[in-house]
Parts: structure tokens; C-alpha cells; sequence
């Protein structure tokens, strides 16, 4: 079956971005009601089971991952037969998940307490509020969540997209409703188990609607039933490293540190796979480079207005009494810098699917980013646990992806290339921020004045000097052309 892979993929971008938008802005939001209505310790709590459902979701094994991967080829040849097989056995996968999950979720209440330093909210049942949460995370997996496996196999995001922003809307409503108006974080928590099942169930009616020939029927050869085991296999030590890395800085702080310190923390955090089969490693290394301009670029300006409105705008939401210095401003700076890029090289790594070759990256580097953590939490408190995972992406993976990548999928004779190109973008930003913050430091104003006249500095600095040292860069130029022809193709259908 022919995919317009055109016109998908303007659809998931403006629903993804609008979705992402959406959780970006609301978020920050129902964060702000829930310290003012009930109190900093149960942003912790709220933080800490989201990390433990983030460890028990390790069952999941990339099981998602590596179905989509199969179904693309049945997907391209029309193969209905394999399509349905496949989706029953991703069906199988995701009732045995769910049911892992609720057991060895129901095995770890006796140890909740001990991941929590200090008092907890004296009215809330840790234990009731604990198992809503894990109720949420097993009915994502039993109710026909193997459906959304087609909507990624024909690149129609988009409606998954659609789904989870009205029912996000609803139930970010509902919550504010919840907290404002009755003052309950039981409710809180119903509202998102309801949501989940009712987002759930809209997919999986739309999904009926749109590939109407297909069902949960067959069975696949045993050959390639072991095949998609074995991807999973591989998998496994990506989504394993991925849950340590997001989770562990949590529960650390939790367990070390206590629900406060950590509400603190978490308010400061707070198509490629088909070109690559289809086209050069030529092109495909010019893909990398012009995706790796445009979002070095992006992660530059973002790292420096960071950096230069964090304080005056925390000083206006949070208080000054729930600051904290400059210098862990920095350090989460870094930190979402070095996150960010590694986000890019893992998206090529992702869409080639090397994930056997990779498969013991992320857990060395997991291990590393836990281990400095323990190592260094008591010792250095926050500084420890923010410098642990900057160590390990910058030591440890993006080096590794770096050899695996050249490797495997583009002409090694460019790694060295790319390295420098890298690091160019690293210093660029690194002297972006520095400019930044320079000036911004000469200007003194009220917190509001103060906060807006940084957005503009710390916004137009670094787009000066980026576009000073790349505007005659060729692959620049051939972005903004892409860029320019997609916008002019779309305002007229925009106008009928």
C-alpha cells in the first residue's frame, strides 16, 4: 500500500506539536494549582509514582517497538493475513505485560515507604493513591492498546494525536476541577484512571473505523514470531537504560532527600525509517547533518533563554523561599542541552533499527548514571545527581552511538566529520549562553520587566550567532528551502 508520507507527515506534525504544546503549557499549569491548593509534598508524590510506574514499565521490553518495526513491510505489500496475526500476538504481548506489571506492582507496596524520606501528607493513604496510579498504568496495556499499532505502522499519528488532545483536554479540566473546587488528590488521581480507559477506547473505535479489514485473527510462522522475540530482546537493555536514566535522579532524591527537595528538582526539569531503507548513505548522512544544524540551532537558543529566565520567572511562580541557586541552573542547562542532542542521534539509531548492535550502550550507560548517582548524591547532594547523568550521556552514549552509528549505517569515513560539526554546534552554544547571560546580567529591572527583556536577549543572541557562522552553510540553505516550499504548498489549501 502506497503511505503519503507527504501529507502524514504534516498531519502528525501539527497534531504532535499541537499535543506537545498542550503538554508543555497545561502541565506547568496544574503544577502551579496543585502547590496552592494542597502543597509542595504532593508535587512529590506525584513525581515519585510516576517513576515507579516509569521502573514497572520496564515489562514492556519495547514490545511496541519492535511490532510497529514488523508490521512495516506487511504494511507496503498489502499483506492483510500478516498484519492480523501480528496483531493479535502484539495483543498476547500487551495482556501479559499489563498482568506482569499489576502483580509485581501489588509486590513492591511493602517496600513504598521506604522510597520516601521524612513525613508524607498526613490525610492521603499512600497505599490507596498508589495502587490508582498502578490501576492507570495496567488498564493503558489491557485495553486494546495493541491497536495503536497500526496507526504508527500507516503513519497516522495524527489520530492517536487527535484522541489524546480532547481527552487530555478533559481531563486536565476535570483535575483543575479537582483540586480547585474540592481540594482532593483522590479524585485527582480517578479523573486520570477514567481518562486513560475512555482515551483507550476512542482510539481503538477510531482505529476500527479506519482499517475496517483488519482484525485479531492467524498465527505467524514460528521463524518469525522467534525474529520479533529476538528484537525485543535487543530492546530491552534501550527501554531498561531509558527507565533508569528517567526515573533513577527521582527515586534518589526521594529516598535521600525527601518529597520536598524533589518538588523543587521536578519544577526546574519540569519518516526518517523509510528514507533510510530507501535512499544513499550519502543522503542520508546529509539528512543526519541538516537534522543535527536545525536542532543543535534549536537546542542553543532554547539552553540560553534557560539559562537566562529560569530565576526571574521561578522567583515569580514558585517564590524565592523555592529557589534554587544559579549554579544548579546551570547544571540542568547542561543537562538539557546534552539530553537534547542525544535525542538526535538516537532518532537516526531508532529509524535504522540497530537496536542489537546498540543493545548494551544504554545499559552501561544506565548503570553509570545510577551508580554516580549513589555515589555522589550524599556528597554533593543535587549537584551529584544532575552532574551523574550529564557524565554519562556525554562519556558513555553519545561516543557509543557516535562508533555504532558510522558503523552500521553511514560511511565511516564521515564519523570524524560529523564529530567535529558536532562539536561545533556544542561550542556555539556554550559561547550563546555565555553572551546571554552577560548581557542579561548588565540589566536590572523588576522581576516581570527583568523576565521579559531576558526572553528577548537570550533569544536574539544566539540566533546572531548561529546564523552568522551557518547562513552560507549549503545544507542550511536547503532546510529553509524545504521549508519555504512545504509553507507555500500549504497556505493555499490553508485559503479553500
Amino acid at each position: 500500500m502506497k503511505i503519503e508520507r507527504t501529507k502524514n507527515a504534516a498531519r502528525n506534525i501539527l497534531f504532535d506539536g499541537s499535543l506537545k504544546l498542550l503538554n508543555m503549557i497545561v502541565p506547568f499549569l496544574m503544577r502551579s494549582i496543585m502547590l496552592h491548593f494542597l502543597g509542595v509534598q504532593y508535587l512529590g508524590l506525584n513525581g515519585l509514582f510516576k517513576s515507579i510506574l516509569q521502573f514497572l514499565n520496564m515489562a514492556e521490553l519495547g514490545v511496541g517497538s519492535a511490532m510497529v518495526f514488523s508490521m512495516y513491510k506487511p504494511v507496503a505489500e498489502d499483506d492483510t493475513e500478516t498484519i492480523c496475526a501480528l496483531m493479535k500476538l502484539y495483543r498476547t504481548f500487551y495482556r501479559i505485560i499489563g498482568l506482569f506489571i499489576a502483580v509485581v506492582g501489588l509486590a513492591l507496596t511493602p517496600f513504598l515507604r521506604t522510597l520516601i524520606m521524612g513525613d508524607i501528607p498526613p490525610d492521603m493513604n499512600l497505599y490507596i493513591l498508589y495502587y490508582m496510579n498502578l490501576g492507570s498504568t495496567v488498564l493503558s496495556y489491557w485495553l486494546f492498546a495493541y491497536k495503536h499499532s497500526l496507526l504508527y505502522a500507516y503513519q497516522r499519528r495524527d489520530v492517536d494525536s487527535i484522541v489524546k488532545l480532547g481527552c487530555q483536554v478533559a481531563e486536565y479540566a476535570l483535575k483543575i476541577s479537582a483540586l480547585v473546587v474540592f481540594h482532593n488528590y483522590y479524585l485527582y488521581l480517578a479523573v486520570q484512571l477514567v481518562m486513560q480507559a475512555v482515551a483507550n477506547l476512542i482510539t481503538a473505535l477510531r482505529v476500527n473505523q479506519l482499517f475496517p479489514g483488519y482484525s485479531t485473527r492467524g498465527n505467524l510462522p514460528r521463524e518469525k514470531v522467534m525474529d520479533i522475540i529476538r528484537r525485543v530482546r535487543d530492546l530491552f537493555t534501550a527501554k531498561f537504560s531509558a527507565i533508569i536514566f528517567n526515573s533513577a535522579d527521582t527515586l534518589v532524591i526521594s529516598s535521600f532527600m525527601g518529597l520536598a527537595v524533589l518538588a523543587v528538582y521536578q519544577n526546574y526539569f519540569a519518516g526518517v525509517g523509510n528514507s533510510l531503507v530507501t535512499e544513499s548513505e550519502e543522503k542520508n548522512y546529509n539528512d543526519l547533518t541538516r537534522f543535527t544544524l536545525l536542532f543543535g540551532w534549536l537546542m542553543g537558543v532554547s539552553s540560553a533563554m534557560l539559562l537566562c529566565m529560569y530565576q526571574p520567572f521561578m522567583s515569580i511562580w514558585m517564590g524565592r523561599e523555592n529557589m534554587l541557586t544559579i549554579n544548579y541552573v546551570i547544571c540542568f542547562v547542561i543537562y538539557f542541552y546534552t539530553m537534547g542532542m542525544n535525542k538526535i542521534i538516537n532518532m537516526f539509531k531508532d529509524a535504522a533499527g540497530i537496536w542489537h548492535k546498540d543493545r548494551f550502550r544504554p545499559l552501561v550507560a544506565a548503570l553509570v548514571n545510577l551508580g554516580l548517582n549513589l555515589a555522589t548524591v550524599q556528597w554533593l547532594g543535587l549537584y551529584g545527581v544532575l552532574l551523574s547523568s550529564v557524565v554519562s550521556i556525554v562519556a558513555v552514549q553519545i561516543p557509543w552511538l557516535f562508533h555504532n552509528l558510522f558503523d552500521e549505517v553511514f560511511p565511516r569515513k564521515y564519523m570524524w566529520q560529523y564529530i567535529r560539526f558536532f562539536g561545533v554546534l556544542f561550542l556555539l552554544a556554550f559561547g550563546s549562553c555565555g553572551a546571554s547571560w552577560f548581557v542579561c546580567s548588565l540589566i536590572h529591572l523588576g522581576e516581570w520587566p527583568s523576565l521579559i527583556v531576558y526572553a528577548c536577549v537570550s533569544f536574539a543572541i544566539p540566533n546572531i550567532i548561529f546564523f552568522a557562522v551557518y547562513s552560507r552553510n549549503p545544507l542550511f540553505k536547503k532546510s529553509v528551502g524545504q521549508v519555504k516550499r512545504f509553507i507555500r504548498k500549504k497556505l493555499p489549501k490553508a485559503g479553500k
